[in-house]
């Protein structure tokens, strides 16, 4: 249960977090959403950190990695959103946009899991 609970607060905080960067960020009428691709490379860089500096060191308990990588970064990342905003591209006819987005969003999500492993050696 203590499990669960970890997942539970961590998600949760990272889904207000992400709530309230798209919220800063985005802006539908002008451009791509550049909020919900900002959280999903911030949460990639940041599980790629996590699950480097787990890998290399017992300093980060399985609790710790439940609550950050699998609660946090879950919550704040989210694929079912970035889904939603491509189907409103296409649905619009908007195909530059979503060919831009789907493209960069993965390469940037992808380029920054690496960058997080590469860091984590680092440190």
């Amino acid at each position: 249960m203590k499990q669960v609970l970890l997942v539970f607060f961590g998600g949760g905080i990272g889904s207000v977090s992400r709530y309230l960067l798209s919220k800063w960020v985005n802006n539908f009428e002008t451009s791509l959403p550049y909020g919900t691709m900002l959280s999903n490379v911030l949460g990639s860089l940041l599980i790629g950190l996590i699950l480097g500096y787990l890998a290399k060191t017992p300093h980060l308990s399985q609790s710790q990695s439940l609550l950050l990588a699998t609660g946090f970064c879950g919550g704040f990342t989210t694929f079912s959103t970035f889904a939603y905003e491509n189907h409103i591209f296409f649905k619009n006819g908007d195909y530059l946009h979503f060919f831009a987005y789907t493209i960069s969003s993965l390469l940037l999500g992808f380029t920054a899991v690496f960058f997080g492993l590469y860091l984590s050696k680092l440190l």
